[in-house]
């Protein structure tokens, strides 16, 4: 007996890396799993290596990129499942680029899969989740990417957009049952094997992907009912909180403040608490002046 016995899982993105530890995770407590990924082969793969360990799942090739897709991807849960009670929405890309360099097609081809893929499949997973009465859980994908990372507004942007989302959601659907949380995975896999700090390529000790199953699978379980709208790092040894933006330090004055007024107080209060920001978060590093620009360099 699993926890999730009797339900369907859709996890997008599934056939490699963290995916395919998700769908293996989901599948060991009892779910039946649709492996959707655009590799078909691989996707495959999983399923059978799930079969193969007495687990169910069918694999998908749907674009999750597209509302017919991502309709037919949540449809196929119900038909081999007979309902949908979680979604994992995982699947992502990369095309990295300096912000000056980045092209149109670049930005949106990265928004597409993460942003519009998340909220399309979402919605469809919801609908299904509201109208069969059964409640679920998504869980959506961030990375600290969106602390912010050279290179990445594309992809930066697109996780801060799904963390947002991932609180929204939240407060929306708890009256149909459905909780909404996120995960900033860690693991080493052929995105990660690209990943830049600081705009320089990094060789990352190996983690093993399919440590965040587990807690993906945890999280869509009864034992888990209390938690929504909140995201975690996961994988490796650690389960941590993501804490939320909120507000902080602040000055107050009656009738609101000038320009005198500002000159006068804002270095007082704020000149040693402003935010440092990265993914690596160094200790803000502008008090005295500006970085001087760089003289562009010849493409």
């Amino acid at each position: 007996m699993g926890v999730l016995d009797g339900r369907g899982a859709v996890v997008t993105g599934g056939g490699r890396g963290i995916g395919r530890g998700h769908c293996l995770a989901l599948a060991r407590e009892g779910a039946g799993v649709v492996v959707n990924d655009i590799d078909g082969a691989e996707a495959q793969k999983v399923v059978d290596e799930i079969a193969a360990a007495g687990g169910k799942a069918v694999a998908s090739t749907d674009d999750i990129g597209t509302r017919e897709g991502a309709r037919a991807l949540i449809q196929s849960c119900v038909d081999a499942f007979g309902n949908v009670r979680a979604l994992v929405n995982n699947a992502g890309n990369v095309k990295d680029r300096s912000f000056l360099k980045m092209s149109d097609d670049e930005f949106m081809d990265v928004v597409r899969v993460h942003v519009h893929g998340t909220f399309m499949c979402s919605q469809e997973a919801a609908f299904r989740m509201r109208d069969l009465g059964t409640g679920g859980s998504i869980v959506n994908t961030v990375s600290a990417a969106h602390f912010g990372n050279f290179g990445q507004t594309n992809y930066a942007g697109s996780k801060g957009a799904i963390a947002s989302m991932t609180y929204t959601w939240a407060l929306e659907l708890a009256r149909s049952g459905i909780r909404v949380n996120a995960i900033s995975p860690s693991g080493t896999t052929r995105m990660s094997a690209t990943a830049k700090i600081g705009g320089k390529v990094v060789d990352l000790p190996f983690v093993d992907p399919a440590l965040n199953g587990p807690f993906v699978a945890w999280l869509c379980s009864d034992d888990a009912a209390w938690v929504t709208g909140q995201i975690f790092g996961t994988g490796g040894d650690r389960v941590l909180i993501v804490e939320q933006p909120r507000y902080g330090t602040g000055m107050f004055k009656p009738g609101g403040w000038s320009v005198a007024d500002l000159q006068q107080h804002m270095k007082g209060v704020f000149g040693a608490k402003l935010e440092p920001f990265g993914l690596m978060k160094p200790p803000y590093p502008f008090y005295e002046n500006p970085v001087k620009p760089e003289p562009p360099k010849a493409e």
